[in-house]
């Protein structure tokens, strides 16, 4: 008892709250461990120096700066740790996976110092009439703006008739870079030889009286036919090794101040797309047997694009792997299904099957929505694309399909006719479908960064966060400039929309635009019903944060 009566302290030692209360931190550090003691010892920044500094102080500061570029590496947009970090409410856009493919440059770049890099052999294509002048000038004013002002790539323009004098002189005037006009030959133009042109015309203005859109303009259908195997083959592009589609009446959001060609070529890429949507079902009713058949006669297996196309197939309850040999459901064996086994012969009904499908697949109507696309154009001239369009062509579906169809390989010169009023294909389906047969989904680009509207669909992506530059201003061409000196309300247009595209949208996690301004009257294709953007993120490697 006096061993515990000496070792524990009197009333008279113990601390009171009134004493702890006029303790200062000074008298409290000198009551602490010894151990702890030791990170309180001063040690001098030089050898020689006066000035020291407490030793915990020198161990806290490089291990803030560790945690510091911790959080900072974890917090970038582009780390793989980021999506690991909750942070509330999931981002309103979604990262898609680059096992495949990835943007090209996200945010801004300097577009000086890239057009002063290596390019490549490329032209801008627009297939115009005359009388599409000022839908054309749109087109290039927006075309200009946001891309070629930086890059001045040669245009060639193309028309089934000869450009006149007022199209040439005011085409010159608002581009920053050479222009050719070319003519195309009337067998890239028209109805072949091996056709009936009579009732291929008939067939168009049924189209026209049933209203299907563009379905009863004979001049659509040669341009879906000109752009599906043709536009390749035009003597003004045989020195060209890449090309840009431009369309009349279109639009861009972004600025794009990297080139996407080298891009291109850089990442191994052979065609790029921004848009991709669903066909009419009732234009194409037979496109993917042709389609199919092509692939199936040339021994081709998929690379992995072609299930983009394809509707996903449903899951079998019982698979054949998981079946004894002895079971009649094996498939070496070849059986009906039991209900047919049970009857007497003759008296079994065969299960339906479906018209629209071929080789156990059907085609879901996507497709890459040409009227823009970046492509090499040795994709196009190459033997395999050619046979593919030669199959497609002689089926007679790019003026109306048939009701009793060939052999889709059959080449022969004798004239086809045309039975039945289904509309014409479009050279979009086509490209898909080419694509799908030849291509893997590492050799397809999906330009997200772009933003870009035709009609009444457009892509338009948010700014990439921390990656917007400050912009120059572009009051247009040359010319455009010249003549605003001379008048006064053409000038205040052109200040008026060069304020307009200084005002750009807001950042946004996951963007990845560059100045963009969005049109807000009409949805983003990408959250819009018919897009086939969650296809083409399936088979590139799905979404890589949640929803």
């Amino acid at each position: 008892m006096d061993f515990l009566r000496k070792r524990m302290p009197s009333a008279d030692n113990m601390p009171t709250l009134k004493s702890l209360q006029y303790a200062n931190l000074k008298d409290a550090s000198e009551k602490l461990s010894p151990r702890l003691g030791f990170f309180r010892r001063r040690v001098r920044i030089r050898g020689n120096s006066k000035i020291s500094v407490p030793l915990y102080l020198v161990l806290l500061f490089p291990t803030l700066v560790v945690i510091l570029i911790l959080v900072l590496f974890v917090r970038h947009p582009d780390s793989p740790a980021a999506r690991l970090i909750p942070s509330g409410a999931p981002p309103s856009i979604r990262k898609i996976s680059e096992k495949h493919d990835k943007v090209f440059v996200s945010g801004c770049s300097e577009p000086h110092v890239n057009a002063e890099g290596p390019r490549e052999n490329a032209a801008i294509v627009i297939l115009a009439r005359n009388k599409e002048l000022p839908g054309v000038l749109d087109s290039l004013r927006s075309f200009e703006r946001h891309f070629n002002r930086w890059f001045h790539y040669p245009y060639v323009f193309l028309n089934n008739e000869e450009f006149n004098s007022t199209f040439k002189e005011t085409i010159a005037n608002y581009t920053s870079s050479t222009v050719e006009f070319g003519k195309i030959d009337s067998e890239h133009w028209g109805f072949p030889e091996w056709t009936d042109a009579r009732v291929a015309k008939e067939g168009i203005a049924k189209q026209g009286d049933q209203a299907i859109m563009y379905g009863g303009m004979e001049s659509y259908h040669h341009m879906c036919r000109f752009y599906s195997g043709f536009f390749y083959k035009h003597e003004l592009l045989q020195k060209y090794d890449w090309y840009w589609r431009v369309e009349p009446d279109i639009k861009y959001f972004c600025d794009i101040t990297y080139d996407p060609f080298v891009h291109m070529a850089r990442n191994n890429k052979t065609y790029g797309f921004t848009i991709a949507v669903k066909e009419l079902k009732e234009t194409v009713p037979n496109i993917f047997r042709y389609a199919s058949a092509y692939k199936r006669v040339n021994n081709l297996t998929s690379q992995g694009l072609w299930e983009m196309f394809t509707e996903p197939k449903p899951e079998e309850e019982n698979k054949p792997e998981d079946l004894p040999k002895g079971d009649p459901k094996y498939e070496n064996e070849k059986p009906l299904p039991e209900d047919i086994l049970q009857t007497e012969p003759g008296d079994g009904k065969l299960p339906d099957i479906d018209p629209e499908a071929m080789e156990g697949e059907k085609y879901n109507m996507c497709h890459f929505w040409s009227n823009f696309e970046i492509a090499r154009l040795d994709f196009f001239r190459s033997k395999a694309y050619e046979d593919f369009f030669q199959m497609m062509d002689r089926s007679g579906g790019f003026w109306m399909e048939r009701v009793s169809l060939p052999h889709p390989i059959s080449q022969n010169k004798t004239k086809t006719t045309i039975t039945n009023n289904h509309p014409q294909w479009g050279d979009a389906p086509i490209h898909s479908l080419a694509a799908g047969a030849l291509l893997s989904p590492s050799d397809i680009h999906y330009f997200r960064d772009f933003g870009y509207r035709h009609t009444t669909i457009q892509h338009c992506p948010a700014n990439a966060p921390a990656r917007q530059l400050p912009r120059e201003p572009y009051l247009g061409t040359d010319f455009e400039q010249k003549r605003s000196a001379g008048d006064r309300e053409y000038q205040k247009f052109l200040e008026e929309d060069d304020d307009y595209w200084a005002k750009w949208d807001t950042e946004k996690e996951n963007g990845v635009g560059c100045r963009c301004r969005c049109d807000t009257d009409i949805v983003d294709v990408e959250g819009k019903e018919g897009s086939c953007i969650p296809e083409w993120v399936e088979i590139a490697g799905g979404f890589v944060t949640p929803a």
